[in-house]
Parts: C-alpha cells; structure tokens; sequence
C-alpha cells in the first residue's frame, strides 16, 4: 500500500531546517554587532593589566584611579624628537574632538628614560599639552616589569656623551574602557580623527 507519510518526511524535515535557519540568523540579527575600530582590538587581552607608579605630582597612579574615563597609555620620554611631541598633541586634539565628552578622555604618558625625566619636568610636559594629562616615572627598577606587563620595547641609544643617549621605543598606544578594561592598540600616527571615532564607539 502507497504511504504518503512517506513521501512528504523528507519535505517536512527540510521546511523544519529552513525554519530552525531563518530562526538562529534572526537571533544573530538582534545581538549587538562587534564594534567597527580603526585601532588593533585586543579585548580579553592577558597583558597590559595594570599601573602601579608615581605621578608628576608624587602620587602613586593605578588604572582604577580613572573609573569611568577612556584611559590612553602611551610610553616615551621627554627628549623624544618626533613620535612622543606627535602623540601627545594628537590625544590633546583627540580630546577637542570630543567634545563635552572630552572630560572622560585620560591621556597617561610613561617615561621610558627616568634617568632624565624627573618629575618636575615630566609635570611641565605632559600639561604643556593638557593640563588633565598625567605622566608616570617608574624606577629603574620597575621600567623592566613594566615594558613586560604591556609589551613594549624600549633602548637606550648612546650618543656622543654620556647625557646625550636617545631612547628606541615602541609607537603604539593602549586604550583602556570605563571599566579600565584594555581594548585597543593604537598605531602611532593614525590620526585624530580616527582615534576619537574608536573612542566614541567604546563610549556608547
């Protein structure tokens, strides 16, 4: 005798996958989507996890300091000719570019050369460009640990005489949420405009 049943199965199953497709790729419709950025993002990175040190002002400086502001750590020193000068202007257009929300901007600037960068000069630095921005002067001791804990790469140079060494160091950028989560690397030089519109993708 001719089942029915049986030839309609097949059908039944494959409106039942279509139906279980349509489904999960409208689930996946409604979940927020990744976030756009221009910078390298490197949420639920392991490294880069904390600061430690002593300000221009003395004070010793952690990351939970600056809850609820978007923190930008950049490493360099004083004497710095070109990327250092550069970067700092830059986050200080950055931070114009935000507009009212240019408050929650915290630009954190790392000596690399705290032989030279005390902290009377690291102070008149870094608020020549801002006077919200802060610099840390880790110890000889604790530069090592440092550049480790957030990967970077630092030289010293020597130059003719025994002051007049230069410092290699890495380019880049960290940016850190509100939640002083670390969610970006910023390759030097691209652009304040481009950096505030990251910014404003981890601000919503």
């Amino acid at each position: 005798m001719f089942n029915k049943s049986r030839l309609f199965a097949p059908w039944f199953k494959l409106i039942g996958i279509l139906v279980l497709s349509a489904l999960v790729a409208g689930l996946g419709a409604c979940s927020d989507p990744k976030p756009a950025f221009k910078g390298v993002d490197i949420t639920g990175a392991d490294y880069a996890k904390e600061l430690n040190l002593t300000d221009q002002n003395g004070q010793v400086r952690k990351l939970k300091d600056f809850s609820g502001k978007l923190v930008v750590v950049f490493f360099g020193y004083t004497q710095c000719p070109d990327v250092c000068p550069t970067t700092m202007q830059e986050l200080a257009q950055v931070k114009r570019l935000l507009g009212l929300d240019g408050n929650k901007l915290q630009a954190v600037f790392v000596t690399v050369d705290p032989e030279r960068d005390t902290t009377e000069l690291l102070k008149a630095y870094v608020e020549n460009f801002d006077e919200s921005f802060v610099a840390l002067r880790p110890t000889a001791e604790q530069l090592p640990a440092i550049a480790k804990e957030f990967k970077i790469y630092f030289k010293r140079v020597e130059g003719r005489t025994p002051t007049s060494y230069t410092m290699d160091h890495s380019a880049g950028s960290y940016t850190f949420d509100t939640q002083g989560r670390v969610r970006l690397f910023n390759r030097y030089g691209m652009g304040a405009q481009v950096l505030a519109d990251d910014f404003k993708l981890l601000l919503k």
